[in-house]
C-alpha cells in the first residue's frame, strides 16, 4: 500500500507486483498506474504471498475495505512519530 507525501490530503494505493522497489519508481515518475500520476509515494504496508493468486485476492480485499486501509495508515503514521 502507498501513501502520497506531496500533498495536505492523503491519498492511498494499492497495488500488485513483484518488485516493490521497481513499482514505486514507476509511480513516482508518473509511468505507473493512472491513478497515481502526480503524486509522489511512499510505501507504507507490503505483505509477501507464496503466490499470486493469493496475493491478487488480499490485494482486492484491500482495496475494498477501507477500515482496514485506515488502519495500516494509522499504524504507519504512529511508527512515524
Amino acid at each position: 500500500m502507498l501513501k502520497n507525501i506531496d500533498r495536505k490530503t492523503t491519498k492511498t494505493y494499492v497495488g500488485f507486483t513483484n518488485d516493490v522497489d521497481e513499482r514505486l519508481n514507476k509511480h513516482n515518475t508518473n509511468k505507473g498506474a493512472k491513478s497515481t500520476k502526480g503524486y509522489k509515494w511512499v510505501v507504507i504496508y507490503k505483505k509477501r504471498f507464496i503466490n499470486k493468486k493469493d496475493a491478487l485476492s488480499y490485494e482486492y480485499s484491500l482495496k475494498k475495505d477501507k477500515k482496514k486501509r485506515i488502519t495500516l495508515l494509522n499504524d504507519f503514521n504512529k511508527s512515524k512519530n
